[in-house]
């Protein structure tokens, strides 16, 4: 299942038209609230070049990129957490999602209403990011009701962290602080991830601009990376309307286009790369004759975890993979090269798997 990233953002900000220039999907898109009734998915491909470099060395019978899942999800107002708009339904599908991208609006343009009246891509942020906290802070504060008080007659110490796990996002989220923020022990986290906590979730900002905006001085723009810095978050500078143009091109009309807009690739791949950035993920490939393919992990993940995305079989039944990386079937020529020249290994369970590591997974079951 694909990794997933809601985007969010104020009624008119331009983030259907976003959604759909990205992922090539039909979202309705119009110049008025809540248009979007139900949240909208599209899977789209995570372009990688090195695996087009594995192919073109072992020509395989099939090439499957990774994916990653966006899903547009309608505009939220003030008082969305209290169920104002279509508040409360869409506060709900956020929280499935592993991270929050949120579109911005830094441009102007008397054509597009802006539902506050006029671009402040700040005010804007304060809305989205107040509403997720208050409805935060109604899961937190339910939860802590009861907990707290099984604290107080128990010594189970599962009992304990999760009490004081969630002392500490009260705290945080009541002065205005998201939940990733918060720094918990191991024994609190494990507590605090059943609760599915909006502003724990990783975000990043998409700055909607128009193609002045793209790569000159915008300090609308300016005021969100000041922002995101502050947060340890990401912007990317993206034009809706732009990518919506290039969305309708044929692929072979794309790269001459963004060459004329003196770009070097779509916003699509900017943001993907940033959402990768954002929830630690790193690529690796397993390679052979019959398929060529790409795999999405976090950093940090040992083998048999890896093992496990291709089929829960290869975790459980794990033997050894086998490995070697990327840059070094490049630089051989062939897999057989690899091995004479040392670099095809043998790892065990406790082998971190790197960004760009080709593996052949051994196991039984």
């Amino acid at each position: 299942m694909p990794l997933n990233c809601g985007i969010v953002g104020l009624p008119n900000v331009g983030k259907s038209t976003i959604f759909n220039a990205l992922t090539s999907a039909k979202a309705q898109a119009a110049n008025y609230p809540f248009c979007t009734i139900d949240p909208n998915v599209g899977v789209v491909t995570v372009p990688d070049e090195r695996l087009d470099k594995i192919s073109a060395i072992v020509h395989p019978h099939r090439i499957v990129p990774t994916t990653m899942e966006f899903v547009d999800i309608a505009g939220l107002v003030a008082g969305a957490s209290k169920g104002e708009g279509l508040g409360n339904q869409f506060l709900g599908h956020i929280r499935s999602t592993d991270a929050v991208a949120h579109v911005v609006r830094c441009f102007d343009d008397p054509n597009v209403i802006h539902v506050a009246g006029a671009v402040n891509p700040l005010d804007d942020i304060d809305v989205i990011n107040t509403e997720l906290l208050l409805a935060d802070l109604e899961t937190i504060e339910k939860r802590y009701t009861k907990v707290e008080k099984l604290a107080r007659n128990t010594t189970d110490s599962k009992v304990k962290a999760e009490a004081s796990g969630l002392a500490k996002l009260l705290e945080a989220v009541q002065a205005g602080k998201p939940a990733r923020t918060v720094d918990l022990t191991d024994e609190e986290a494990v507590a605090a991830r059943d609760l599915h906590l909006i502003t724990a979730k990783p975000m990043l900002y998409i700055a909607n601009v128009d193609e002045a905006g793209l790569q000159g001085s915008n300090e609308w723009v300016d005021a969100v990376e000041k922002r995101a810095e502050e947060e340890h978050s990401q912007v990317v500078r993206i034009c809706g309307a732009m990518e919506a143009e290039i969305a309708l091109l044929e692929p072979s009309e794309r790269a001459e286009f963004l060459a004329e807009m003196g770009l070097s690739e779509p916003g699509l791949n900017r943001l993907i790369r940033s959402a990768y950035r954002l929830l630690d993920l790193v690529t690796y490939f397993t390679a052979g004759v019959q398929e060529a393919r790409a795999w999405t992990i976090h950093r940090g993940t040992k083998a048999p975890g890896a093992a496990g995305v291709i089929h829960s079989d290869f975790e459980r039944g794990f033997i050894r993979a086998e490995a070697y990386h990327c840059e070094d079937l490049f630089a051989a020529g062939s897999e057989q090269a690899v091995k004479v020249k040392g670099l095809y290994r043998s790892e065990g369970k406790e082998y971190v798997v790197r960004d760009g590591d080709i593996l052949f997974f051994k196991f039984n079951v």
